[in-house]
């Protein structure tokens, strides 16, 4: 019994120090040991690996993959023109150094972020503020990336890393400039739709004026066409009375009485005094009439 009990814990002995001196590198990790306190050896390689036991030897892993650090904070940029921009970023990075990144920030990842965000922030200060925001937004933006990134590659290898992207995620203006760009915007839209209203209405005054021109043209033209008509009407129907009138002097004579009673008595309530002597009745005193009449017949 005694015999079993020693097998037993001899056993577990023996497992307790292999699972202390063995350990598993993922490709996805670096494993470092560390020997007192002190780095003793970098493990790139994948797969089941031996050290000593602690507090001999200890052992860290450090994430090997392609790591994103987004800007934490949106602190305004100035630009050539003294225009205050956000931007937002991101910066992919990598473990290239692994000694050299847990000498600067241990094996905490957010050590390193913490450290580079301000770094970032600094290097895009420097090259916004010589362009721009017309070239920061279009012309020069690739520019202001691969710059960003250049300026990064020494602080990148004091940390133990590889800059590998840099790039803008968007571009604004700082809230209050925005409402002021957006009201600057909309007072010249306004003075544009203000010019085009204008313009308009200074087409239809002409629109309308030239019509109205044209209108009095042709009203002048057409009256003076028809006074021409109704001239040579009156002149053409004068020369038939003249000429009927001189075959018979005298039918023409109770003619123009006739038409000279109908003006002046148009209605059974027409009334005239005058002296029946007079020229006006001459036609109907005399036997005149009657012959004038029946001669006409």
């Amino acid at each position: 019994m005694n015999r079993l009990g020693f097998v037993i814990g001899g056993l577990l002995l023996v497992l307790m120090i292999a699972s202390s001196t063995l350990f598993i590198v993922d490709q996805r990790q670096v494993a470092v040991i560390y020997e007192f306190g002190q780095i003793k050896e970098v493990i790139t390689e994948p797969g089941l690996k031996v050290k000593l036991p602690p507090p001999f030897q200890n052992v860290g892993f450090l994430d090997r993959r392609i790591q994103t650090l987004d800007s934490p904070e949106t602190r305004p940029i100035f630009t050539a023109e003294k225009k205050s921009l956000v931007i937002d970023w991101l910066v992919k990075w990598r473990v290239d150094d692994p000694r050299q990144f847990i000498r600067n920030n241990g094996v905490d990842i957010r050590n390193l972020e913490a450290r580079l965000s301000p770094i970032v922030h600094a290097a895009f200060n420097e090259e916004v503020t010589k362009r721009t925001v017309g070239e920061v937004l279009s012309s020069a933006r690739d520019k202001v990336m691969l710059d960003v990134r250049n300026r990064l590659a020494d602080d990148a290898k004091s940390f133990g890393i590889e800059i590998l992207d840099v790039r803008i995620k968007r571009v604004d203006f700082v809230a209050n400039i925005t409402e002021s760009i957006y009201s600057r915007m909309r007072s010249e839209r306004q003075q544009v739709a203000n010019e085009l209203r204008a313009t308009g209405a200074a087409e239809g005054e002409k629109i309308r004026a030239d019509a109205d021109r044209q209108r009095e043209v042709i009203v002048a033209e057409a009256y003076r066409d028809a006074q021409k008509v109704k001239g040579d009407g009156d002149a053409k129907a004068s020369a038939i009375f003249a000429d009927s009138f001189g075959k018979d002097p005298q039918f023409a004579q109770f003619y123009r009485s006739l038409e000279a009673y109908r003006a002046s008595f148009r209605s059974k309530s027409d009334l005239m005094i005058v002296d029946p002597s007079s020229d006006f009745f001459k036609t109907m005193r005399g036997p005149s009439a009657a012959s004038a009449v029946s001669a006409r017949k």
